[in-house]
């Protein structure tokens, strides 16, 4: 499969679309862009006290998204396919979710100023599950800073996303519903999935792969 030039996997927390992302780049030699979410200092205290530390969080998130993004205005970079694990947009799903009023109006203002330098993806694969499979996930994957996570705040998130790309029309959109595959475990998930993606056209198709 040859990637288009530049591919962003999205998805609520726990969907799986980092181990997608890394599996893309390396069945297809892409370059990979992760986002470096586990280094954000503010993470883990936001999940203990989300009032507190949303914005710190939030901020942190966008500038650092900004920093790595920036090399895409680099039009020879896509020489190589890309592949993130982020859409540079989603950032104001939490930042809705999360922040007062006062505080969202302030990174508004910052988010527009550097969202007119981002480029566009040529495609968003936007990963969905049900959320007690998001929540079985999170439970397999261990992380301590992950284990209080409600499923309610897991169908807040996950209803922020349907909401977010039902209007999302900056891109193709692919959607894919990932509740009854695992293309981590299986490799015929996988290529299943994978050439959904390379058949991807303009507009929004959807995946919905059931098993027998």
């Amino acid at each position: 499969m040859k990637l288009r030039g530049y591919i962003a996997v999205e998805g609520p927390i726990g969907v799986g679309k980092t181990s997608l992302a890394q599996l893309l780049a390396k069945d297809t030699n892409a370059r990979l862009m992760l986002e470096d979410a586990d280094n954000n200092p503010f993470l883990p205290r936001f999940y203990a006290e989300p009032d507190k530390y949303a914005f710190p969080a939030q901020l942190y998130f966008l500038l650092t998204r900004y920093n790595q993004q920036r090399e895409l205005a680099q039009r020879e970079l896509f020489a190589q396919a890309t592949v993130a694990d982020y859409l540079f947009a989603k950032d104001r799903i939490f930042a809705n979710l999360n922040l007062t009023p006062d505080e969202l109006k302030l990174y508004e203002n910052v988010y527009k100023l550097v969202d007119a330098q981002m480029v566009k993806p040529d495609l968003v694969v936007y990963v969905r599950a049900r959320v007690e499979v998001l929540g079985e996930r999170l439970r397999k994957r261990n992380r301590d800073f992950e284990r209080h996570i409600s499923y309610e705040y897991l169908e807040r998130v996950s209803s922020a996303y349907r909401d977010f790309f039902f209007y999302y029309d900056e891109a193709p959109l692919l959607v894919v519903d990932s509740s009854e595959i695992d293309f981590v475990a299986n490799p015929t998930d996988l290529a299943d999935l994978i050439r959904e993606i390379d058949s991807a056209g303009p507009g929004t198709q959807y995946f919905v792969p059931r098993k027998g």
